[in-house]
């Protein structure tokens, strides 16, 4: 009897349940209707509270407490992650106050430190101060005191269970204060995980207002008879779940959650990957070298009067950034760049290594179709279609490198890595392809 495709291995267990990004979604949609239907609630409880729905700054910063409750809720409740030993806790063994008292200053003096620094980076950073990044400032600025005061019952709580309390923290603030030896290495780790936090914290929190607004306060109206306007929502809907999710996983990296950075990858090549993805490095926007735009138009422009084809193209592009999402909500509470916090290998991560990348690449080439362009020019369209390609190229670069780290860093991301080469669907056959089309090198015989 042949195999059936059911019979195929399963993959190594994931890190982290489909049921965390499930809760955090589930979350999220709660306070997206309770902000969209606001005046009604208000009409029918009678409430003493403005009529307005909440599109604004504060409604999206709290949406993060709604998503991210429910996935902490789903991860202690259910998960139970606490009790992982890969948390570095033992529970059982609380050691007294006085005998870590001394670790943890030093650790604290290192966070204080560290969060310094960064703010000192922001400072001296000119983007940092206009345009979107403003409003991450003011949120930043406002959490300092919480910040800083908050660190001391976290880190006194917390090191009396740690299994080793001496970490990267630890290390810094031990270099700083000159009175124990420290490691150079863990230092190091430290800050490649706090540039990744420090980095990425000040662009998602500039970009949460703009997507929740927009889902919160648009019209659907007429918009099921419109395959443009209806993509346009659902795919606005989609981002704004990524940010929101994203996010939460930049905030929470601690390790009673088992959500902590356990390594940020150590390789130049990933970081200069990464970074020209984003601003104020990125490559990729108006005008910048690898703008794929020029004398462009975006598909329902070319497919305008081709009312088949629209459909065809709107629910092809919501499907695709359906995906994109679908790969953010399942990382739950460990979303990050540039970071190792665990190995995911259900939902999209069990038919490709890099569900985002590969859905996102192919969402801008159908959404811009860079070989048509409004000038007629054959120059634009070759420029154009050769930038994305080249963009397309810089993910799959991001995409080895970040293999690079963990493949490195855990003998499960290995085991995942094997088994999506032989069994993954996508994977699979994206191997098979590159080897079809990869010439062969001719082996050498030994001389007779």
């Amino acid at each position: 009897m042949s195999a059936r495709p059911s019979d195929r291995p399963a993959p190594p267990p994931s890190d982290v349940s489909a049921g965390v990004g499930l809760a955090g979604l589930a979350g999220l949609t709660f306070w997206v209707l309770v902000c969209r239907y606001w005046p009604q609630i208000v009409d029918g409880l009678g409430l003493d509270a403005p009529r307005a729905v909440m599109d604004g700054p504060g409604a999206a910063m709290l949406a993060l407490v709604f998503s991210g409750s429910a996935m902490v809720g789903w991860s202690l409740l259910v998960d139970k992650v606490h009790l992982r030993p890969s948390t570095g806790i033992d529970w059982n063994h609380p050691r007294p106050l006085r005998d870590v008292l001394d670790i943890s200053i030093t650790k604290i003096a290192g966070l204080w430190a560290t969060w310094t620094i960064i703010a000192f980076v922001y400072c001296l950073a000119r983007w940092y101060w206009r345009g979107q990044y403003l409003f991450a400032m003011e949120v930043l600025e406002s959490a300092v005191p919480f910040l800083f005061l908050g660190a001391i019952p976290y880190v006194l709580w917390l090191d009396r269970v740690l299994v080793n309390p001496r970490d990267g923290a630890w290390h810094f603030g031990a270099m700083l204060i000159g009175r124990e030896p420290w490691d150079p290495a863990e230092v190091k780790r430290h800050w490649l995980a706090w540039l990744v936090k420090g980095f990425f914290c000040a662009f998602m929190i500039s970009i949460v207002p703009g997507g929740f607004g927009e889902v919160v306060g648009s019209d659907w109206s007429g918009a099921l008879a419109d395959p443009v306007r209806l993509a346009g929502l659902l795919i606005e809907t989609m981002f704004m779940i990524d940010v929101q999710i994203a996010m939460v996983g930049y905030l929470v990296t601690m390790k009673p959650l088992d959500a902590q950075i356990r390594t940020a990858n150590p390789h130049l090549s990933a970081w200069v990957a990464a970074l020209i993805c984003y601003p104020p490095f990125i490559l990729m926007g108006g005008g910048d070298v690898l703008d794929y735009h020029h004398n462009g138009a975006e598909w329902p422009f070319w497919l305008q009067g081709h009312d088949v084809l629209l459909w065809i193209w709107a629910g092809a592009l919501v499907f695709l950034t359906g995906i994109y999402a679908w790969a953010t909500v399942a990382f739950g509470l460990r979303f990050s760049n540039l970071t190792y916090r665990g190995v995911l290998t259900n939902g999209p991560y069990a038919f490709t290594r890099h569900p985002a990348y590969l859905s996102k690449n192919a969402y801008w080439w159908l959404a811009t179709l860079p070989f048509l362009t409004t000038s007629g020019s054959m120059v634009d369209a070759i420029r154009n279609t050769v930038l994305l390609a080249i963009v397309s190229g810089i993910y799959y670069w991001r995409a080895r490198t970040e293999e690079k780290h963990l493949l490195a860093e855990d003998a499960k991301y290995r085991e995942y890595h094997a088994w999506m080469a032989e069994h993954g669907p996508i994977t699979r056959v994206l191997r098979r392809l590159a080897r079809a089309i990869t010439p062969r090198r001719p082996v050498i015989q030994p001389a007779e």
